[in-house]
Parts: C-alpha cells; structure tokens; sequence
C-alpha cells in the first residue's frame, strides 16, 4: 500500500477525504464485496474492461487482491479515437497486477453498425455510445464463456449524474466502486497502491478525440462531489449550498438537472402499474 494515504485535497470545496481507519475499512468492505458476489453467483473469478483510468485500475487492483490474480481477466478494447497513451496505461495495470489480459480492437465492431445506419453517424454522442456498447457485449461474451462475472468501474459521482452509458458502461453485474465520491476513489486507489501518475490522470472516457470527463460535464468532479454530497444526497438548499461551497448556482442547478434527467438510468425500464380485471 501506498505510504501516503490522505492526498492533498486543501483546494476542494468540501473535502470528503476519508481517515486512514475509514479507508482500511473502505478497501475491506469493497474486497469482501467483490468476493461474495462471484462467490453468491456461483462463478470463476470476473472480467472487467480497462481503460487506463483511475476507476477501472481502482477496481482491478481491489478484484485481484479479492479473488487472485488467476481468477480476474482483464479487457482493454482500443478504438480509433483511444490515446495510446492510456492503452498503454490498461496494459501495465494488467502487467503489474498479473491479471490475465487481452487488447481486443472495437473499432471493426463499432464500424459495421455505423455502415448499418450511416445517418445516425452525424451524432457524435451516439457513435461514441456504440464504442461503449460494443466494450459492454465483449465484456459478457468472455464473462459467458469464462463463467465470470462482469465487474463495472463507475463511481458514485457519474452515477449520480448518469455520466455512463445505458446498456455499455452501466451493464455489469456489480459496482464495487459505487457508493465512493471520485474524491474517495482518487484516496481508496492511492492507498490500495494505485500508481501516482494513474491517480491524478485527467479523467477521460475518450468517447471522441479531444474529449475529457469534467469539460463534457461542465464542472469539475471536486466541485460536483461537493454539490452531490451537500445538495442531492445531503439535506441543504440550493442557497445554501451556494452560500457553503462558495460555487455559482449555476452550478447547483446544472447538477440537479443531471441528476433529474438522468433517473432512468438508475431504475429498471418502466412497465405499466399492474392492471387488476
């Protein structure tokens, strides 16, 4: 484990940072988690997609020390619009774990939907959807065919803004991550040994060329976690939050508009109320 456990977090507007005690406690939790739900279903070990970034290295160095190395393979899924820089990144978490790894291409996937319907290409959110959607059907083929369980990487933060992808991202079978602020996850992953340079990585689901997490959603993730822990999980006003974080309420409003629109990815799809005769 990391000999520094508590990152510099002084500039945040809420510091969300966990004490060494509550982050041993955190890495325990997440592990157990991991373990019991393979075990619960009955299954081999988990797959899981890498990407190079904090959250999926954060979930792979937790699922290798919760089921062994043997028992995780790992999927890095390059398309066209992938740095190899992060690739290379996917590769030496694998590497330096010793989890089983495979560099699978997407892009050839990715294109015979685009070829299938060429008008839908001029949206670049939804060719970028099919790049994710197309990682999430590899992810299950191997999981299916390995008898593993799939494992995601969101945390609670994109959760709570729906900043994934319905039916690519946000199809797994667990979040070991999930209920942790990226604040947190940044912390858990430096104390369970997460490489620095990986920890501090400008977060960036390379959905297109150029593209980066907090530009896309319009704020930074501290900025976010604080507004999400105050205003939507917490009991504050918007007023009070603004007055507390010192944020414009611009920025609360644009959290609770994600938020908001975002519900249906945090439910079932809707069905008729039952219908009595």
């Amino acid at each position: 484990m990391s000999d520094t456990v508590l990152l510099d977090e002084s500039n945040t507007p809420l510091d969300l940072r966990l004490s060494e005690a509550e982050l041993e406690a955190t890495r325990e939790h997440v592990i157990d988690f991991v373990a019991d739900q393979v075990e619960s279903a009955g299954l081999d070990g988990a797959v899981l997609g890498l990407s190079g970034g904090i959250d999926s290295t954060t979930v792979a160095y937790i699922a290798a020390e919760a089921l062994g190395a043997d028992a995780v393979h790992g999927l890095v899924m390059p398309g066209e619009v992938n740095t190899e820089g992060n690739m290379s990144d996917a590769e030496r978490v694998a590497e330096d774990l010793g989890i089983e790894y495979d560099v699978v291409g997407i892009e050839s996937i990715a294109e015979t939907f685009y070829e299938a319907f060429p008008a839908a290409t001029e949206d670049r959110m939804a060719k970028g959807n099919v790049r994710v959607r197309v990682r999430g059907v590899l992810n299950y083929f191997v999981a299916n065919a390995e008898d593993k369980l799939v494992l995601g990487t969101g945390n609670r933060s994109e959760a709570l803004v729906g900043y994934f992808t319905k039916y690519g991202d946000g199809a797994v079978d667990c979040h070991p991550i999930g209920n942790l602020y990226k604040q947190q996850v940044r912390q858990l992953a430096d104390f369970v040994g997460v490489p620095r340079d990986l920890v501090m990585k400008t977060p960036s689901a390379e959905m297109w060329e150029g593209q980066t997490d907090e530009e896309e959603l319009g704020l930074t993730y501290d900025t976010l976690d604080a507004i999400l822990a105050l205003h939507v999980d917490g009991p504050l006003s918007t007023s009070a939050t603004v007055e507390h974080l010192g944020v414009p309420e611009s920025a609360v409003e644009r959290v609770e508009e994600l938020y908001e629109v975002s519900k249906h990815k945090r439910s079932m799809p809707p069905a008729p109320d039952e219908l009595r005769l």
